[in-house]
Parts: C-alpha cells; sequence; structure tokens
C-alpha cells in the first residue's frame, strides 16, 4: 500500500513535527515526531493545538487519533526542570493542550459569546465547527504527562507488543497537580488502578492496561479503525453538542485546567497550614522530650 500524502505537516522546535494524514474518510491522524522523546515542551503543546484547529477549522467533521512516529515512545512526559522553571507554562502551554483534548472547545472562550443553547458563534456571529471524539493509539512508552495527555482522549488503543503506562512522579519527587490527579479519578473505573498508578509507579503493560481500564483496547492502526467504525465515531459531531456533553462529563478537570490559579492557591494555603501544623507537633514533641527522663521515653 503506498504511503498516504499528508494533509499537513508542522514544525515542532528544535527539530520536531506534527503531521496529519487521513487513513480513511472523516480520520485525521495527527503523528509527532519529536525527538527523543515526544516531551511535552512549549514549543510541542502549542504546534499540538494549532494541529488540532486547523481541524477543527478546515476540515469536515470526524474522528482526531493522535499518535508518535517514535516507535518507542507515544510521550515521555515533561522536561520537569525545565517545566516549573518556565513562567507560565502549565497555565499558558500545557493545560490549553489537555484543555482543547478534553472537549475539543478552544479554551479562550472569552473571545465568543451564546447566542442560543447550542452552537457557539464568536462575536461575527461566525459559525464555531462542532468538536469530535478523539483517540490516543499509545505505539510505545506513556509516562508521567504522557499518559495525562493520553487520558485527555475519549478513548486510548495501546500497542500489545511494545510499551508502558506509568505515573512515576512518586520515583522523582513530583507533586500531581489538580487536574493531573483528577482526570485519573474520574475516568479509572477502580481506585484500585488509580492507587497502584499514583502511590506504587506500578508500569502497566497492554494487558495490565487493558484490564485496568487505561485503554479501551489493543492493537494498531487497523484495529483502531475498525473500533472507530464500529461505535460510529465519525458521525458524533453531526449533532453539535459532542464537546459541551464531554465539558460536563469532566467537570471536575475542566474547572481545574480553567482556574489554574485558584488550584494553586489552595495548594499554597495547604502547604502553610501543614508547615504550621508541623511546627505545632515539633513544639509539643520537644516539650514531651523535656520534661521525659533525660529526653528517653517512657514506656
Amino acid at each position: 500500500m503506498p504511503p498516504i500524502p499528508p494533509l499537513f505537516t508542522l514544525p515542532i522546535e528544535p527539530k520536531g513535527s506534527i503531521t496529519c494524514t487521513q487513513p480513511s474518510s472523516r480520520v485525521y491522524l495527527l503523528t509527532f515526531d519529536s525527538p527523543l522523546d515526544n516531551r511535552l515542551t512549549p514549543s510541542f503543546c502549542a504546534t499540538f493545538i494549532l494541529a488540532l484547529d486547523i481541524i477543527d477549522r478546515r476540515f469536515e467533521k470526524g474522528v482526531v487519533i493522535t499518535t508518535s512516529g517514535i516507535p518507542k515512545f507515544y510521550s515521555n512526559g515533561l522536561d520537569y526542570e525545565s517545566a516549573i522553571k518556565t513562567k507560565g507554562f502549565f497555565e499558558e502551554s500545557l493545560y490549553p493542550l489537555w484543555r482543547r483534548l478534553l472537549t475539543y472547545i478552544n479554551p479562550r472562550l472569552s473571545q465568543y459569546k451564546v447566542l442560543s443553547p447550542l452552537p457557539l458563534v464568536d462575536i461575527s456571529g461566525k459559525w464555531i465547527r462542532y468538536p469530535m471524539p478523539t483517540l490516543a493509539l499509545l505505539s510505545g512508552h506513556a509516562f508521567a504527562a504522557g499518559l495525562m495527555t493520553a487520558m485527555m482522549h475519549d478513548y486510548r488503543f495501546q500497542n500489545p507488543h511494545r510499551g508502558f503506562l506509568c505515573l512515576n512522579e512518586v520515583e522523582f519527587g513530583a507533586p500531581l497537580k489538580a487536574p493531573m490527579s483528577s482526570i485519573f479519578r474520574q475516568k479509572l473505573p477502580s481506585p484500585h488502578t488509580y492507587r497502584t498508578l499514583v502511590l506504587e509507579a506500578k508500569r502497566f503493560n497492554a494487558l495490565q492496561a487493558l484490564e485496568g481500564g487505561l485503554v479501551d483496547g489493543l492493537g494498531a492502526m487497523n484495529e483502531v479503525l475498525k473500533f472507530v467504525d464500529e461505535l460510529g465515531l465519525v458521525d458524533k459531531a453531526k449533532s453539535g453538542v459532542y464537546g459541551q456533553l464531554k465539558r460536563e462529563m469532566w467537570r471536575e478537570t475542566v474547572g481545574y485546567l480553567d482556574d489554574f490559579g485558584r488550584s494553586e492557591r489552595r495548594v499554597e494555603r495547604e502547604m502553610e497550614e501543614h508547615k504550621r501544623r508541623e511546627e505545632g507537633e515539633e513544639k509539643k514533641i520537644v516539650e514531651w522530650e523535656k520534661s521525659s527522663n533525660n529526653g528517653s521515653a517512657k514506656l
């Protein structure tokens, strides 16, 4: 079978790209290739959003599938040190991408007004194109924020022969921000899987991921296209409410993504309260030690 010609290709700085092809009618495949392992940098996120916008605005409604051109990795997550040092990274780069994938409604809704319950129109009265289903085809490893990005899709398929799914933040000392945790809490069918992911950093192979509800199926593009056909996904956007239904389904995570400042202030207050509590506990322990026999515990 000859290669499918791309609909468009976008650059990812410094040496990557996202290419859009159409493997089936109204099925749009976004393949990202950003060496070495598709890290979620500001350039990666911005290019990803642009690709979604182009499909949304310039092509007939259907289904969006995302996958990696790097066989070993779907995405290895953030460049963590760079992410926490880059001002505005989460609220200006990462969270807008996740919001776009989660609802396929552009997060910058301040430029729009609602003239009727549906659909949305912009201030000039131009119709905003309807959101459409999304599916992540995990060809290799999806770790940390890479797995979170896959979870923002409606569906996930995993390569049955290669790759693990893992949240390894507990291993490198990174706390999960509110939407990073809530998306698993909302989408996973089992608290046991949620606990195993977050607190044990378990690496899920394909069968384990399917059993735990992390993915909806196993296979490659042929299996994905069959899944899309069986569920009639290419027609789900026609009624115009698909994105609004998802926005309500995932209200908790959408809220965290939209109100980054509030959740960050909550974390700061909790940290301050934790520090005061620790100081109080230490004071009580010191007083107890002084009152005991030479600082030894009385059993």
